[in-house]
């Protein structure tokens, strides 16, 4: 069967049976949907009963609000490349008519192209009638495309015990009522929203009914994130929560604030009534409210949620789906598209490596040379630069004159490096000198590369984005580590003071300066065993690109 960009599960399976059957729905859901799949929960919805179902509103309940987490949590599981996207539309706490039928059809981000059910037909002889029901149902509901296509996925569904079938069906008639809220709040990154991200939110939005106000990190509040260099833009983050909030529950009244402190709106509002939290942010959530007795507020009730296990991750990260893994899980792998290079030869495909001081970059230039780069260190030709003779040498002299020269005629680098250190001129003048001299140095040594036949070069490079050799190379890679990491390797390594370690650091570009140049990212701010994973991952992704580009040419 064809696969499908966009679809709609339409779950119809009575509560208490779902819990088992999620997994399997989705997993059989996943081989025809390939982006995006919108999940409309209708337990008890009768597809087979000869007259057509209208949409109805269905109360919030507890054993819904534990549904939706296991339905996140199954998909992370079993269908991690898929959008899921619960939707709310036809839940809600009191219409004005109880069983009012919608009003017009919700417009969704993606237009369905398949609707999927796990309604069980009675009679085979049935399939083609339950099918139209079911399309024109979703039709009430949603937007779809005019090609609507309607799947049954019975068959692969595991066939619950009659006991269970028949099982607890006055649990179903006193379903628990789930306390609602009119005004909700909740914070946090919401960096490339994951299933643990879209948990909170669809709970937080099946307590609210009315208002919607969410704190997003921003500036000062990303400093301790882990790779924060990596973290998306706040614009980008704050138009994800947009489109996946008008799709779940429009009604709402969303709005997003960036959040600069811990607390932000959270206890100043007087409407607010109600907080999400999740075990982790629980302390956060009381220190609100003791915010918000001392501004003579009442307090918020605290809505916890259980936090969503990631059966995926390592050993280096943590347990739960989070944003800083999934951060971590792009290391090394291409997150840019090199830019085109015609002016370069194909082969060696050049690899500038760069990084600020302490990263790690030179012990990351050597694993590449392991595994069969040819590294070319541009601070070993900085050092064949200065050769006395050269025509560096002669004008570096003429320059700064002829005190910066030792007894044996070389040049007294720390001499040097003291007549320009602070001094932006004198710095500018000498790297105009260098930097142009060592350039054509590495041209000698790429070329000398394709003369012996070499797939991949790596330029060790420090300066190489200041010094504006990008156009020497086909991608960029930077390695990045906290501030405070590199400090504490610096000072180690070269027995220098914390305040010259931070001077170093501070004379060169920051990691999030760098990281916008770079194709490829990298952080050696763990163990060795882990960085020599994510460069093996990073040089095995390479060499999938070399091939392709060869195949195009």
């Amino acid at each position: 069967m064809s696969m499908f960009s966009t679809g709609i599960l339409v779950l119809t399976s009575p509560l208490h049976t779902l819990p088992l059957r999620i997994a399997p729905v989705l997993s059989s859901a996943a081989q025809l949907v390939e982006r995006t799949l919108y999940v409309h929960l209708h337990p008890g919805l009768n597809l087979g009963g000869g007259s057509q179902p209208r949409p109805v509103f269905i109360p919030p309940a507890v054993d819904l609000s534990t549904l939706i987490s296991r339905l996140y949590s199954n998909a992370a599981d079993v269908c991690g490349h898929l959008d899921v996207r619960v939707l709310l539309t036809n839940i809600r706490a009191h219409s004005t008519t109880p069983n009012c039928p919608f009003p017009t059809p919700q417009s969704l981000a993606h237009s369905p192209e398949v609707v999927l059910t796990d309604f069980a037909l009675q009679d085979p002889g049935q399939s083609r009638q339950v099918t139209q029901c079911l399309q024109k149902y979703t039709g009430h509901c949603y937007v779809c495309s005019p090609s609507l296509a309607s799947v049954l996925l019975h068959p692969q569904l595991p066939k619950l015990h009659q006991e269970q079938e028949d099982g607890p069906k006055e649990s179903e008639e006193k379903a628990e009522p789930l306390k609602t809220y009119d005004d909700v709040v909740v914070g946090g990154t919401f960096d490339r929203l994951h299933g643990a991200h879209k948990t909170l939110l669809n709970i937080s939005c099946l307590l609210a009914n009315r208002r919607f106000l969410i704190g997003v990190c921003d500036q000062a509040m990303l400093k301790k994130k882990v790779l924060k260099e990596l973290i998306e833009p706040y614009s980008t983050r704050v138009q994800r929560l947009q489109t996946f909030l008008q799709d779940i529950k429009p009604s709402l009244q969303v709005e997003i604030v960036p959040l600069d402190d811990p607390f932000g709106a959270s206890i100043v509002d007087p409407l607010l009534e109600c907080i999400v939290v999740s075990e982790e942010t629980k302390k956060g959530g009381e220190a609100v409210n003791k915010k918000r007795l001392e501004n003579g507020l009442p307090v918020l009730v605290l809505h916890e949620i259980q936090l969503l296990k990631d059966a995926h991750h390592t050993e280096t990260e943590e347990e739960k789906i989070s944003s800083s893994s999934l951060r971590s899980r792009l290391l090394g792998t291409l997150l840019t598209p090199p830019k085109d290079a015609p002016h370069l030869p194909p082969l060696p495909y050049v690899i500038g490596l760069t990084g600020g001081s302490g990263s790690g970059k030179s012990s990351i230039a050597r694993r590449l040379e392991t595994l069969g780069a040819v590294r070319i260190d541009c601070d070993k030709l900085g050092h064949e630069v200065y050769e006395p003779g050269t025509a560096a040498y002669h004008r570096v002299l003429k320059e700064f004159g002829s005190d910066v020269v030792n007894e044996d005629k070389s040049i007294n680098r720390r001499e040097l490096g003291r007549k320009v250190f602070g001094n932006q001129e004198g710095l500018k003048a000498l790297t105009d000198i260098v930097w142009p001299e060592i350039s054509l140095l590495v041209k000698s040594r790429i070329n000398r590369a394709r003369d012996e036949g070499k797939q991949v070069c790596v330029l060790d490079a420090a300066v190489l984005l200041e010094a504006g050799w990008t156009d020497l190379v086909h991608e960029i890679w930077v390695t990045i580590l906290p501030e405070e990491e590199a400090v504490s390797r610096i000072t180690e390594r070269d027995g220098v003071s914390t305040e010259d370690a931070l001077r170093r650091l501070q004379s060169q570009w920051p990691n999030s300066k760098q990281v916008q140049h770079a194709n490829v990212v990298l952080s050696t701010l763990w163990e060795p065993e882990v960085t020599r994973k994510q460069v093996l991952k990073a040089w095995n992704l390479l060499q999938k690109r070399i091939q392709q580009k060869h195949k195009k040419q």
